[in-house]
């Protein structure tokens, strides 16, 4: 990640768009398909096909989850949201923007000494778009870095 590249214009959202699709398709194929099952079988009870449906709605939220990881960069700071969590940080806050070979997705450095994965630029199903992404937020991070103090 050493080509310089221009920070792109504010506000900007990274997501990983195929993973995202995948489990939206994924989630909504099997709630589909669980229940038409559990309409289709007459022994089941209305309970009993009702608990169906609700855990085909319960899988597909944890694939809602799953998708969730974005990074919202603005004029102010960058916003991480994982799976669970989010968090905002100020520009100044962030040290490196990280993807190394071998990462699952962008690590920040931060100024308190730790790291924080941001897990809305990933590489595993679109290498080339992450890399991409995590230049132009590594560029971001250093330009308002740098007009900022």
């Amino acid at each position: 990640m050493s080509d310089p590249v221009a920070p792109p214009a504010l506000p900007v959202t990274f997501r990983p768009g195929h993973t995202r699709v995948i489990l939206h398709a994924l989630g909504a194929a099997c709630f589909v398909v669980i229940s038409a099952i559990a309409l289709l079988i007459d022994t089941m009870s209305a309970g009993e096909k009702l608990s169906f449906i609700f855990t085909a709605a319960l899988f597909w939220g944890v694939l809602a989850l799953l998708a969730r990881p974005k990074v919202v960069a603005d004029e102010d700071g960058v916003t991480v949201v994982n799976i669970a969590r989010g968090r905002r940080l100020a520009w100044a806050e962030i040290v490196r923007v990280n993807l190394r070979p071998g990462d699952p997705w962008v690590f920040l450095d931060l100024t308190d000494g730790t790291s924080l994965a941001a897990m809305g630029i990933q590489p595993a199903l679109a290498r080339q778009s992450a890399i991409r992404d995590a230049k132009a937020l590594r560029a971001l991070a250093e330009s308002r870095t740098t007009h900022q103090g």
